[in-house]
């Protein structure tokens, strides 16, 4: 019984560490660089975002567990949804580097157009196996979809950004 309370709570914790990592590595530039990126009208404030990334990766960290419990842990059968979940985290954490960390606007709209596809593969995977977790999933796609209109609008309306720091 404890054990299974450890890994509800490292599966849960898990998404907020790259987050946080993200934060952490790319904090000092994003005042000084985003402030001054054209955004439209429609971009949340700042101060939405930390508190929107707590809600979503704690949705999705639990949302694994759910997956991982159900599959009956690191089961072959485990491989596909895990793993799609897992290449979706890592596309997720890796957004912040190349907007905020190396300004490449390019590389960002890239990422969260893969991104987008390998949430909803992780999805359809998950769907057959618990429904609860795919539910706890839909607010993250929902974020996403906003997160992807607003960077493809960044990187349209900042042409001189697109391609990265330019040294």
């Amino acid at each position: 019984q404890g054990k299974m309370w450890a890994y509800t709570v490292g599966f849960t914790v898990l998404p907020h560490v790259g987050g946080f990592l993200g934060w952490l590595i790319n904090r000092k530039g994003i005042p000084v660089w985003y402030e001054k990126l054209k955004k439209p009208s429609w971009c949340p404030p700042r101060k939405i975002f930390p508190v929107a990334w707590t809600v979503l990766y704690t949705g999705m960290g639990y949302a694994s567990y759910l997956i991982w419990n159900d599959l009956g842990g690191c089961s072959s059968k485990a491989i596909i949804p895990l793993g799609l979940y897992g290449a979706q985290l890592a596309l997720n954490w890796a957004w912040p580097h190349f907007f905020f960390g190396a300004h490449n606007l390019k590389m960002a709209l890239i990422d969260i157009l893969c991104l987008d596809g390998l949430v909803i593969g992780t999805m359809c995977s998950w769907y057959h196996i618990n429904k609860v977790a795919t539910l706890l999933m839909v607010p993250y796609l929902g974020w996403l979809a906003m997160a992807t209109c607003l960077t493809i609008r960044i990187w349209k309306d900042n042409p001189e950004q697109k391609t990265g720091k330019s040294e």
